[in-house]
């Protein structure tokens, strides 16, 4: 079989180690043919591609980002732009076609998937907001990078009497806040999923300083946004006019806003980091490489077994595949659960 292989959307620790698996189980396994088509969907649209052979994979299990290179191209947005993919996978001769991406990536495989294209999707979010899956590759050593911050934000903030605001990643999601906050021992976690009032952070704060603790670090997921009359400035400080080929506006400031607001409404001297892309990028944790791995392997036992419009999760410590219509199109949610079970001892 000729199989090839993409990365889209942005780059995440474990994609190579993914790419590395799906080459060399489907080398070995079933004496497949490989080829990476380079820069994601844009690739494919321009026929632009290589060969993958096992000896080319080699040394990949513990590089972060990845070797194909990705871009956020979304071929229905383009003229003739899915006509294109589909004619061009055709020409040379591709079988199958393993993607690996998020919500908008594996969204591109469905509909091409209607249009004759026999696709397996793998997850791939740091963000770890794909329905389907309980967990993605990627989030996990996002949250590693990002515990690692707050744990050196809370000493500087501890030797200058400050309140730090860390704003992570999570467009729609509090995932990555939600568990580094808790590992690095956060006061404060504001997420996407509820609007956060901003006289009640700044309150409990300032009884935190009363109790004589006089240093505190706030985490905020860069999607997160307060409710009242706050709304409105947050989003003119955080919201961009561009958008990308998916419709989605870049994001990014709150952290700034929020830090900026405490200081006027607390007087405590306060400053703002914004992790960004550090999140993304390095190595893989060993949990994301045996994950990323195993999804590889299941994604050609897919193909072969001719399970096209299915994408492999990971449920109950088992890889499982599960249809791409249910995997894309609505975020995974944070359980508020997880932040109810450590609110009253640890936060505030």
């Amino acid at each position: 079989m000729r199989l090839a292989v993409l990365t889209g959307g942005g780059d995440c620790p474990g994609l190579n180690a993914v790419i590395r698996a799906v080459v060399v189980a489907g080398s070995r396994l079933h004496g497949d043919e490989a080829v990476g088509y380079l820069d994601g969907w844009r690739g494919v649209m321009e026929r632009r591609s290589v060969p993958l052979r096992p000896s080319r994979v080699n040394g990949l299990l513990a590089r972060g980002g990845t070797v194909l290179g990705s871009s956020r191209t979304n071929p229905f947005a383009a003229e003739e732009g899915a006509a294109a993919a589909v004619r061009n996978l055709a020409d040379d001769g591709i079988d199958a076609l393993v993607a690996i991406g998020g919500d908008d990536t594996l969204g591109v495989a469905l509909r091409l998937g209607g249009l004759g294209v026999r696709a397996v999707g793998v997850p791939k979010t740091i963000d770890n907001d794909l329905s389907g899956t309980e967990v993605t590759f990627g989030f996990h050593t996002a949250v590693q990078t990002a515990t690692e911050a707050i744990d050196r934000l809370q000493t500087t903030a501890e030797s200058h009497h400050r309140v730090i605001v860390c704003e992570v990643m999570g467009r729609h999601v509090g995932w990555i806040a939600a568990y580094a906050g808790i590992a690095g021992g956060a006061d404060e976690i504001l997420v996407p999923e509820v609007a956060f009032d901003l006289s009640a952070v700044c309150q409990r704060l300032m009884r935190r300083h009363e109790r004589g603790r006089y240093s505190s670090v706030v985490v905020v997921s860069e999607g997160a946004l307060p409710g009242g009359a706050d709304r409105e400035a947050a989003v003119a400080a955080t919201s961009s006019a561009t958008v990308d080929q998916f419709g989605h506006a870049r994001l990014g400031g709150v952290g700034a806003w929020l830090a900026e607001q405490i200081e006027a409404q607390t007087g405590f001297e306060s400053r703002h980091t914004t992790l960004g892309h550090i999140q993304r990028g390095g190595t893989p944790t060993a949990f994301d490489r045996v994950l990323a791995t195993r999804f590889g392997v299941g994604a050609v036992a897919a193909v072969h077994e001719g399970a096209f419009g299915t994408m492999v999760a990971y449920q109950a410590g088992r890889i499982v595949r599960v249809p791409l219509e249910e995997a894309v199109g609505k975020p995974k949610q944070l359980d508020l659960s997880l932040l109810e079970e450590v609110a009253d001892p640890f936060l505030g």
